[in-house]
């Protein structure tokens, strides 16, 4: 097997596992939070991960059982680096996927360990005393900030560390595109948006016709269209149920539908999208979420022996905050839907009508390419949008 078969093989086995783990991540993080939402589970899995080949024992065991690690080390740690080198390769968009462990400064990082976050993590960790928790607090924060837009700010305050916090796993996700094919701001307008059965609010939307990929979900009583980022290596998945009230119903179908088979039941054709703006900014505390999907001991009882030397070392907090912004110029994510004839020189095409005008799925989600050709849809955000604002 040549290095760069072995390469794919290595990337593939960790976009599996993290397939599975982003699955159940979604499904819990739902459960918690009710509103709209933005969250990158693929994200959080590489900081876990990260933080998982320092642990030993039953808390490795829960790493890997949770996150669905390949057994092969060597194996999952070429894979991760395979897949952060392709995700801060993005052209033509911005792309900001950050990770980092803040280490107490009285522990001593293990020279392997630091070695293996900064090569194949592409990441470092950092000395911190969190007993000067203001202090610490900024130094947290002034990452995030510089490793995304100065759009990811306040990941965490002083009020979250001690001295007694050893461990504080930080993952901010930032991402800005250009539509490939923009929306006029003309012809933006105001229109109904059923939040629920009984309430329907005007929302800013946004109209364009042309060509994307839509289809028809039988099995999820739903609908989709695809709308691509300039350079097509990114796109934006709108999962439309048909009904205004059946969000938690299709959800939990989509626990067991693959994109590629979400995306294998359409085709390109011509449509009319009416898309809302919307914003969304999520900051998630992972911790219970993660102790719910069985990662325990990471939080009591760990055993980090791979990380420093020493009892006690255990993780203090694992925060998420994402933010997504969809307007006209791209993002920085009852459908009305029937035939219209029209005739053309030639014959007759069919033009579908896509009004996004009650609560919505999305996916932002980077297109890439295995030996054998074969397209592999990796989801960088997902969420929903029950009311959309900006």
């Amino acid at each position: 097997m040549s290095k760069a078969e072995k390469n794919v093989e290595a990337l593939l086995s960790v976009l599996e596992g993290a397939d599975q783990f982003s699955s159940s991540f979604f499904k819990t993080v739902v459960q918690h939070n009710p509103g709209n939402l933005v969250t990158s589970p693929l994200s959080a899995s590489i900081v876990l991960a990260m933080t998982a080949f320092g642990a030993r024992g039953n808390t490795e065991a829960q790493f890997r059982n949770v996150l669905h690690l390949p057994t092969s080390e060597s194996l999952a740690t070429s894979g991760y680096q395979s897949l952060i080198d392709n995700l801060n390769n993005v052209k033509d968009n911005k792309l900001a996927v950050a990770n980092k462990v803040f280490v107490a400064a009285s522990l001593n990082l293990k020279p392997s360990y630091k070695n293996l976050t900064e090569v194949y993590f592409r990441s470092s960790s950092q000395l911190v005393n969190f007993a000067e928790s203001q202090e610490a607090a900024n130094i947290i924060n002034s990452w995030a900030e510089q490793n995304t837009n100065n759009l990811i700010k306040e990941l965490v305050t002083a009020a979250m560390l001690s001295d007694l916090t050893k461990l504080v796993l930080v993952n901010a996700v930032y991402f800005k595109g250009q539509w490939k094919d923009k929306f006029d701001p003309k012809s933006t307008s105001d229109m109904p948006f059923h939040t629920s059965k009984s309430e329907v609010k005007n929302v800013p939307t946004m109209y364009r016709r042309g060509k994307y990929k839509y289809g028809d979900l039988v099995d999820l009583n739903a609908k989709f269209a695809v709308i691509p980022y300039k350079g097509d290596e990114l796109s934006m998945i709108i999962i439309l149920p048909n009904e205004i009230d059946s969000l938690s119903d299709v959800e939990k179908k989509l626990q067991n539908t693959s994109l590629t088979n979400i995306l294998s039941q359409g085709y390109v054709q011509e449509v009319e999208l009416w898309l809302p703006k919307f914003k969304v900014e999520s900051n998630i505390d992972l911790r219970n979420l993660l102790i719910e999907m069985g990662l325990s001991d990471a939080f009591a009882g760990a055993d980090f022996s791979g990380i420093a030397d020493g009892e006690g070392l255990c993780i203090s907090h694992v925060i998420q905050k994402a933010y997504i912004e969809v307007n006209e110029e791209g993002s920085e994510a009852v459908a009305v839907t029937r035939r219209v004839v029209i005739k053309r020189k030639g014959g007759y095409i069919y033009i579908r009508k896509f009004l996004i005008n009650q609560p919505f799925f999305y996916y932002i989600v980077k297109t890439m390419n295995d030996d054998k050709e074969n397209d592999i849809n990796l989801p960088l955000f997902c969420g929903f949008v029950r009311e959309p604002k900006i």
